[in-house]
């Protein structure tokens, strides 16, 4: 039952985790090189919201969402 233990520890700590070690070596050797990453999921995240909201626009224009009071039947 311990080697099923060590085993998960092995996984995450020299499998999964190993992304963040780079990252971590690469930060001391470049701050903006690490810092890229978060600026493309932030990116990714601001698109997402846009398209979001220029869907929500569409819909609202098109007449097709119910804005009843009742719409909902706990109301």
């Amino acid at each position: 039952m311990k080697d099923f233990f060590y085993a998960i520890q092995d996984l995450f700590v020299n499998v999964l985790f190993a992304p963040f070690d780079a990252l971590r070596a690469l930060e001391l050797e470049n701050w903006f090189s690490a810092n890229i990453i978060s600026w493309v999921f932030i990116v990714i995240g601001f698109v997402a919201f846009v398209y979001w909201m220029l869907q929500l626009k569409t819909f609202n224009a098109n007449g097709e969402e119910d804005k009843s009071i009742s719409s909902h039947s706990y109301l």
